[in-house]
């Protein structure tokens, strides 16, 4: 494959990192001063470095590659770098795991903080990354590989990657304290779907419920095609069928607060001893013992990403249009609705609602797909 010839690229940048373009203090000025010349900027320099641009000129490529987050892949000296994967994210600091295993303290270069991006965070747990060794346990992460298999959601406005480069997706949920929530269950197979990561819906805390009442929608799941796990990392049941199902694998845990995602990892591997807690006797709602994404290595082999727990999950970059897309059981009555553009909620004739009141679709799952077309949150 032929190498890209670097350019001199023309990008944005954050509007955080520029000068204030108005004055708040008016009416204080003028009292103190009254009317003055005005000193706005109206104009800047022709070179682009003014203080109205928010643009700079960066040696590198364009990256072609939309998951990826940043629009430029920065062209930096490699044989001055170490390559690493991000383990966690903490605030300014990341932690950065060589091949060999070695573990360095990273800040991100100034750089690629201020180019322009959706995302909320540029560094993400699981990033591939170059890095610049400062001392024996610091450096500067100067570059972020491509990304793919990225679990994403959208947070104030704003990209929120929880984490990237995985494999699998285990969508962890209860049967009983805290209550089963199949809509959650149903937004992150839509990101799933989207993202191109394989989903596997694992059902923890059997041992609270009779398990023959979880059949039916264990059931409309597995026709579906998505692979199922009754489980209870108290007792045991079906934690070696999740084992089985990580080993080798670059997977990520995630899944509403009190759900035992970390006590399923524990079940999954004890030697890892992560901390956790019980649910809230009040509300029945978990309470937040992981704080950050985490890569965690697996004795019997890959990674497991142990994720803080998630009460919403707003869908990032998915159009209305787009939703029904990504059901796989809404797919294939979509082409014969009468309508090319038929939102499958109100219109006639269309073959969607047909297939619901005929019960070939499960009259739940529709709901779930009008809940998140209309945009409500979880």
């Amino acid at each position: 494959m032929p190498k890209k010839r670097k350019q001199k690229i023309r990008t944005d940048f954050r509007k955080k990192h520029e000068s204030r373009t108005r004055q708040t203090d008016l009416t204080r000025d003028f009292r103190e001063h009254g009317f003055a010349e005005d000193e706005s900027v109206r104009g800047e320099r022709v070179s682009g470095k003014g203080e109205l641009t928010r643009k700079r000129t960066v040696i590198g490529e364009v990256s072609e590659d939309e998951e990826s987050g940043l629009a430029v892949h920065l062209d930096i000296d490699e044989t001055v770098c170490l390559r690493g994967r991000v383990l966690s994210v903490h605030g300014l600091q990341s932690t950065v795991q060589t091949q060999d295993g070695k573990l360095y303290r990273c800040a991100t270069r100034r750089l690629l903080k201020t180019l322009s991006t959706d995302q909320r965070h540029v560094v993400a747990a699981g990033d591939q990354v170059l890095f610049r060794a400062e001392n024996e346990d610091e450096g500067f992460i100067e570059r972020i590989e491509p990304r793919h298999g990225m679990l994403c959601r959208t947070s104030k406005g704003r990209q929120h990657v929880i984490v990237a480069n995985v494999d699998q997706l285990l969508i962890i949920s209860s049967a009983a304290e805290p209550v089963l929530k199949p809509n959650l269950i149903d937004r992150f197979l839509v990101t799933a779907e989207k993202a191109r990561i394989r989903p596997i819906i694992c059902i923890n805390k059997i041992d609270l419920v009779d398990a023959a009442d979880l059949q039916p929608l264990a059931g409309v799941y597995g026709q579906m095609g998505y692979q199922v796990v009754l489980m209870s990392a108290t007792t045991g049941a079906g934690v070696a069928q999740v084992q089985r199902l990580v080993r080798g694998k670059e997977s990520v845990v995630a899944g509403q607060s009190g759900v035992g995602k970390s006590s399923l990892l524990n079940a999954i591997d004890p030697e890892l001893g992560l901390r956790v807690n019980t649910v809230s006797e009040e509300n029945q709602k978990g309470r937040h013992t992981t704080t950050t994404a985490q890569l965690i290595p697996l004795t019997c082999g890959g990674y497991a990403v142990d994720t803080p727990g998630i009460r919403q999950f707003q869908l990032w970059d998915v159009t209305p249009e787009e939703v029904a897309g990504f059901y796989r059981d809404i797919r294939p009555y979509v082409s014969f609705c009468r309508f090319p553009d038929c939102t499958h909620t109100h219109e006639s004739e269309c073959a969607v609602k047909d297939a619901v009141a005929d019960g070939r679709l499960d009259a739940r799952r529709y709901e779930s797909y009008c809940y998140i077309r209309e945009g409500d949150p979880a």
